[in-house]
């Protein structure tokens, strides 16, 4: 395993599994399976509604609780809450989060992030970060907060590498984690002729040669699946290292195209929708 250091001196595994679109029951049986096979990052958010299930399987795992990083996202009906993080922790049946993000710059995330900095201040949230800000709403809460954000969640992947977002992150100490590392499962980016080329080299698969090239350019990755076999070569990242031409390589493929789009419409939607969290198995 490999780890990044957030600014704040916390140590985060460069590789976790994702539970995005994983029903309760799936995401019990993935994170397990994750856990067993030497995952110790778990990425969760209110809007998955799997947050009881994923503190089960920590549970049933017979790890220790600070052998886990556990990650998870404030949904933005939820910002204006007051008990929001606590009822958070009550879900994952855990004392603390290691690292809690505003999922959404959408209605009122100034509010959503003073309620972390105060969670992040009482020790139930040992890290505090952002997913989806773009660098104009990252500087807005860099110009007032107490906190500093430690991490921005966003889709990275060789079709979108971010580059001047990230040089932008370097300078302010956050470091970068990519949802969609696998480009949202695009068989033209999956299948690329110099993925097969390195995988053939390496005796790696094309979705693990991403993976690792996401890791040597310093993004955190949480690919997600329900497939045990991919959850396994999903983690089978580090018995090899891509040369600095091979990563140049695969710097040169980026296209600025993205798979998720967000808009002011949708963001406007996300405020209106209330995730059933209390409804969850």
């Amino acid at each position: 395993m490999e780890f990044a250091t957030l600014n704040n001196g916390v140590k985060m595994p460069m590789a976790g599994i994702g539970t995005f679109l994983l029903t309760p029951d799936e995401a019990e049986a993935s994170v397990l399976s994750a856990l067993e096979c030497g995952y110790r990052l778990i990425d969760t958010a209110n809007a998955y509604v799997n947050e009881k299930a994923v503190g089960r399987a920590m549970k049933k795992s017979g790890l220790k609780r600070e052998e886990i990083f556990l990650e998870t996202k404030l949904w933005p009906s939820f910002y204006e809450q007051a008990d929001a993080v606590d009822k958070t922790l009550a879900r994952l049946d855990t004392d603390y989060i290691d690292l809690l993000l505003i999922h959404q710059p959408a209605g009122n995330y100034l509010a959503g992030y003073r309620q972390m900095e105060k969670a992040y201040k009482e020790g139930k949230v040992r890290s505090i970060g952002l997913s989806n800000f773009n660098e104009a709403q990252i500087r807005e809460i860099l110009s007032v907060c107490e906190v500093k954000p430690a991490v921005l969640q966003t889709e990275v992947h060789p079709y979108s590498q971010e580059k001047e977002l990230k040089a932008f992150l370097d300078k302010e100490g956050i470091v970068i984690q990519a949802w969609y590392p696998l480009g949202h499962g695009d068989k033209a980016l999956i299948e690329e002729p110099l993925f097969a080329e390195l995988g053939k080299k390496y005796g790696k698969s094309n979705a693990q040669v991403i993976l690792r090239w996401h890791i040597q350019d310093g993004n955190i990755v949480i690919p997600g699946s329900k497939n045990p076999a991919h959850i396994k070569d999903n983690f089978d990242l580090f018995d090899f290292a891509l040369t600095d031409a091979e990563m140049a390589r695969i710097a040169a493929m980026d296209k600025k195209k993205r798979y998720y789009v967000s808009s002011p419409e949708l963001l406007a939607r996300y405020v209106k929708m209330v995730p059933p969290v209390d409804e969850q198995k």
